[in-house]
């Protein structure tokens, strides 16, 4: 699993060279989180090829590679 936070000087390259990468190198989850927005893209490996959910607001986002595991937004953006 890789988490990127996303700043204007490299969204760009997290969210396009690394992510190619990341799926060459066989990345199972690969999380964009953009504070600007309170959002966070979960890009999850299958059959070769991201498969991408989008969460934001007060949801919560399960972490597929921890089984159990959920991160609640508030309390990652929380002001």
């Amino acid at each position: 699993m890789v988490i990127e936070i996303l700043s204007p000087s490299t969204a760009m390259r997290d969210k396009v060279l690394k992510l190619k990468r990341y799926l060459s190198a066989g990345v199972r989850e690969y999380w964009i989180v953009d504070p600007d927005s309170n959002t966070v893209s979960v890009h999850l490996l299958k059959n070769g090829e991201y498969v991408i959910h989008a969460y934001g607001g007060d949801e919560t986002v399960p972490v597929h590679v921890l089984e159990g595991c959920i991160i609640n937004l508030t309390e990652v953006f929380a002001e």
